[in-house]
């Protein structure tokens, strides 16, 4: 049982897209609130300092789409550290264009990250936590999964797969005791995000939105830190969210106006 409000003490926690970003923040939460983290990516070199500067977390390489990878992955972990008690899948990656240039690669490369990642990595942890009748899975989405965006089509499908997975699996573990939730943030101040600027007032555009490409703005006036995704992360992966399973909650600043 998790402690309130926090991860009992050396509780083993996956996280997937560990390196950078929101995977790191998320693994860093979790560590200060005790638990003991297995981070994973496909970048080693980074992963590998990411988990020596938390001290208590143990970096694996492993690339999310790839099925037998991952069972791999999931065995070894389980053999390191223990029983695993929870899931944060964050590994993800970002295809932005026009809808009708998006070559055949770009959309399987993004559905096999995105959505394939999400069903492995759960299914593969699932199958451990049933026996063991306690678990909690939570999947960091997006708020375009929810909202149409331009340029966008590849990643917000690929968004919206997952986290629809995520509920579905959250249906199907319930009687077992294992939550299933989702974090769907908006746009968050990361090296993902980033890379969609192209000029020095790409931020500010952002927060005040852009009638030309039907996007509303974000109403609290800021962009969010990887802190605040995974902030919301360790709260359903508390036991303050012991009978919370199945939702989506939206860390985007009102962007989407919750549509």
């Amino acid at each position: 049982m998790l402690g309130e409000g926090a991860l009992r003490d050396g509780a083993v926690a996956v996280v997937t897209g560990a390196a950078r970003g929101i995977g790191e923040a998320v693994a860093r939460a979790l560590t200060r609130a005790g638990a003991r983290v297995a981070a994973l990516d496909v970048d080693t070199e980074r992963v590998e300092r990411v988990a020596a500067g938390l001290g208590t977390a143990v970096a694996y390489t492993c690339q999310v789409a790839d099925s037998a990878a991952v069972d791999d992955v999931i065995a070894r972990v389980e053999t390191d550290l223990g029983p695993i008690g929870l899931l944060v899948n964050v590994a993800g990656v970002l295809c932005s264009g026009p809808a009708v240039t998006i070559g055949d690669e770009e959309w399987a490369r993004t559905f096999a990250v995105n959505a394939g990642g999400v069903f492995h990595l759960s299914r593969a942890v699932a199958r451990r936590m049933i026996p063991r009748r306690s678990g909690a899975i939570v999947t960091v989405g997006s708020n375009a999964a929810g909202v149409p965006r331009t340029n966008m089509a590849a990643y917000a499908a690929s968004k919206a797969a997952a986290a629809h997975f995520t509920r579905c699996l959250g249906l199907e573990l319930a009687p077992y005791g294992i939550r299933c939730n989702v974090v769907s943030p908006g746009s968050t101040d990361t090296a993902m995000q980033r890379a969609l600027w192209t000029g020095e007032h790409d931020a500010r555009t952002v927060v005040e939105g852009s009638p030309a490409t039907f996007r509303v703005g974000i109403p609290l006036g800021r962009l969010a830190a990887p802190e605040d995704v995974a902030d919301a992360v360790l709260f359903l992966a508390s036991d303050r969210a012991r009978h919370i399973t199945m939702q989506d909650l939206y860390v985007d600043g009102g962007a989407t106006l919750r549509a």
